[in-house]
């Protein structure tokens, strides 16, 4: 469906463009000036959690990932909404003010935003950040010997699937959300300090889903260890229940000829790998040299981090135990 947009934006009618359609990540990339950048991504969703504030939090968390993903600060963000004319008002206010809290927690301005009617809740954010020209970030930039640098647990998605059907613990419920709507931006910046040469966030296609596109686009392979993952509690109870959302087939279909397992590791792992993540956690190449120190300083500011693997020769993704 963009190929036709890839060819009427393709990177030399504008030059300036440094990640757009031709390229395919986290968000664009747009000179504005000698060495100085705009970053700019979309985001919204249908809820994934009952209490509204904690709706518009994490939307608006996940929302501004993306700009730290691509290694930049966030500056503004307009609101996109959509609610059914049913929808109390009360609701719709906890809704924006979670969302607009986040923004301020970023240090962005929020100036205003669109709506429309639906048929059920769509809240999100247009967001734009700034960065210098040779600190941006990609999926692309993996180097062989870096280490893997996962900077949350996986387990939001299955665990707010599980929670729609009212088979999800409340502990496990509180802290997923408690880790969707942590920002990403102490994190970022952590991994920056340390050199990072590539990094995405784990979001909707998935931990495989978006390693796949690390190794694609860096022509690398991923060795990751199944055991230095860390995971939410209560996610491998649910992925044993096989209480998966619909996006873990899709993730697994599209992604999963160019991932392989170890023998020993059990279907309800291999799909938990495949599920979306809401919000998740910054998947970073860090060189091997600074790795350790990375990992020490994201684990002192009470990131649930961990070193995963490393970035190998070759391609695709291969998971040990």
């Amino acid at each position: 469906m963009l190929r036709p947009l890839q060819e009427i934006f393709h990177a030399g009618t504008y030059p300036d463009l440094l990640v757009g359609l031709d390229i395919a990540d986290d968000a664009a990339v747009y000179r504005i000036g000698a060495n100085r950048v705009l970053i700019h991504t979309v985001d919204f969703f249908t809820p994934v959690v009952d209490d509204p504030y904690d709706y518009g939090a994490v939307s608006a968390a996940n929302a501004l990932s993306d700009v730290y993903a691509m290694g930049g600060e966030v500056v503004l963000a307009l609101n996109i909404c959509g609610f059914p004319s049913c929808l109390p008002s009360d609701t719709i206010t906890e809704i924006l003010r979670g969302g607009a809290e986040k923004v301020r927690e970023a240090g962005a301005a929020l100036a205003g935003g669109h709506t429309i009617q639906t048929g059920e809740p769509l809240y999100g954010l247009s967001v734009i950040g700034m960065a210098d020209e040779n600190a941006v970030l990609t999926k692309g930039g993996g180097k062989p010997g870096d280490r893997l640098v996962l900077t949350k647990p996986l387990g939001t998605g299955i665990i707010t699937t599980a929670a729609k059907a009212d088979q999800a613990d409340a502990a496990h419920v509180g802290a997923a959300v408690s880790s969707m709507a942590r920002l990403n931006r102490d994190a970022a910046r952590i991994l920056r300090r340390h050199g990072c040469r590539a990094c995405t966030d784990v979001t909707g296609f998935s931990l495989l889903g978006h390693g796949s596109e690390m190794a694609h686009k860096g022509g690398i392979r991923l060795s990751i260890s199944l055991s230095a993952i860390p995971v939410l509690d209560g996610a491998k109870r649910y992925a044993g229940e096989w209480l998966f959302p619909g996006g873990t087939a899709r993730n697994e279909s599209a992604y999963g000829a160019g991932v392989g397992f170890d023998g020993g590791i059990s279907g309800p792992l291999r799909r938990l790998l495949f599920t979306p993540e809401t919000s998740g956690g910054l998947l970073a190449a860090v060189p091997p040299e600074t790795a350790v120190a990375a990992v020490g300083e994201l684990a002192a500011c009470g990131h649930a981090c961990a070193d995963i693997g490393c970035v190998a020769a070759g391609a695709g993704i291969e998971v040990r135990q």
